[in-house]
């Protein structure tokens, strides 16, 4: 982990998930975002510390584990608060929730993992509780309510509202919740001015227009290979020709990440009148209209 300062106030630490540091004083901080597990929590106290100051709060964009397995460690040995954002909040109080939701219904052992499942933190709504000198706005799509972040350095860390050209090209597929509200959001990003734009996976960018053109153009690639899967196909089998087209290997976790995101693709393509569905020999199938 490296502590990278970007502004007068805002830093950021480099990591897998990239931690926002905050000062609000001359001795306190907040952090967006607290890492993958306890781990990576202590790492961040280390590193707060060793600067002399006091994480006084947590800022979570969004309650997939990586972002808040550090939350638990960090309150306990700090006392700092947690602000979220509406489900974001119920999630990070209840992380059962998260690999409930991903699989649809109670998640086996092999499910219930730190991956999947942080530890679970207290949390307070964000609205009225952030402080001076930080903004937050909807990011939505990967996740229900993400949010992001805007330092009074003109600084956004924007979560996972975007994903690395590196990512893009080795993946294909990422995590999305809600199809339509993610390309909403890389309209909205599209418009953003700012000094600094930092990715919760990737490098920080001064200009993020590429990035969302790739993140785009990858989405549009996706919608139209499941649309065209649609041949009186079940779930399952449309699932299968996404793992082997775009060369991935499935395992438990990625059975229920990739699997997820595939249902929204789907969602999508049924609400927009794409898609249909129907019932045959107690299956549902899924075909083009």
């Amino acid at each position: 982990m490296e502590l990278i300062k970007v502004g007068e106030k805002t830093y950021y630490i480099k990591n897998p998930t990239n931690i926002g540091v905050y000062k609000i004083s001359d001795n306190e901080v907040y952090l967006i975002d607290t890492g993958n597990d306890k781990d990576a929590g202590k790492k961040i106290i280390k590193i707060i510390e060793e600067q002399g100051w006091i994480i006084k709060g947590i800022i979570n964009t969004h309650s997939n584990a990586d972002h808040v397995g550090g939350n638990k460690v960090i309150q306990d040995r700090t006392g700092a608060i947690i602000l979220a954002n509406k489900i974001e909040k119920c999630i990070t109080e209840n992380p059962i929730l998260e690999p409930s939701f991903l699989y649809g219904g109670y998640p086996f052992k092999a499910l219930r993992n730190k991956f999947l499942m942080a530890k679970e933190s207290k949390a307070l709504e964000i609205d009225n509780n952030l402080p001076q000198g930080l903004e937050y706005f909807s990011l939505k799509g990967h996740f229900f309510d993400m949010i992001g972040i805007k330092t009074s350095d003109d600084v956004y860390f924007i979560g996972d509202a975007l994903f690395s050209e590196d990512t893009i090209n080795k993946y294909h597929l990422f995590f999305i919740y809600d199809v339509e509200e993610y390309l909403n959001t890389l309209e909205y990003l599209r418009g953003l001015k700012g000094k600094l734009f930092v990715p919760s996976h990737g490098e920080a960018l001064k200009d993020i227009s590429l990035l969302t053109n790739l993140n785009k153009k990858k989405i549009e690639e996706i919608i139209n290979f499941i649309y065209e899967e649609c041949e009186n196909k079940t779930f399952e089998e449309i699932l299968q020709s996404v793992f082997n087209h775009y060369n991935l290997v499935m395992d438990v976790n990625q059975y229920v990440l990739i699997g997820s995101t595939v249902k929204s693709y789907l969602s999508y393509l049924c609400d927009k009148g794409k898609i249909n569905y129907e019932f045959n020999d107690n299956k549902m199938i899924w075909k083009k209209l």
